[in-house]
């Protein structure tokens, strides 16, 4: 089994609070909890970072997410569980999370805005910025989840 190479909070405090400070400020913007939920979630699955996964999906489930969505996320696309707004959110998150594939296409980011508003896209590619950063931090250290 391995273990983690460095503790990134240790040797890079003020950059990790920095972090820290991010996620806690998009917490408080607009987007459900829900809705963050699934975004950190899929972009978790995406990256495969294990630790990510397992606890924002724990997150999810004690804020009231059902299984089945959490389960349905890496077929969201084809699944009847989840809404418009979800949707629209998700396939945001797959193409910024996979930027380098085709960037994010126009017919995803309208369609984001249509249904969720400027406000609400700025404040879910700031979520996926932030996760994004986290599933790099914890593949590049090696963090294991509990």
């Amino acid at each position: 089994m391995q273990t983690q190479r460095i503790d990134i909070a240790k040797v890079t405090p003020g950059a990790y609070q920095s972090l820290i400070e991010l996620d806690k400020y998009v917490s408080e913007t607009n987007l459900s909890k829900s809705l963050y939920h699934l975004i950190k979630v899929r972009a978790s699955l995406i990256n495969g970072c294990a630790l990510c996964i397992q606890s924002h999906s724990k997150d999810a489930l004690a804020d009231g997410e059902s299984i089945k969505k959490l389960l349905a996320l890496n077929a969201w696309e084809d699944s009847p569980y989840f809404t418009e707004e979800e949707k629209a959110i998700l396939a945001l998150t797959d193409e910024t999370t996979l930027i380098s594939k085709n960037g994010v296409s126009n017919d995803i980011f309208d369609n984001a805005i249509k249904i969720l508003g400027k406000e609400k896209v700025s404040h879910s590619i700031m979520a996926i910025a932030c996760i994004n950063a986290w599933n790099r931090i914890g593949r590049a250290t090696l963090l294991i989840p509990e």
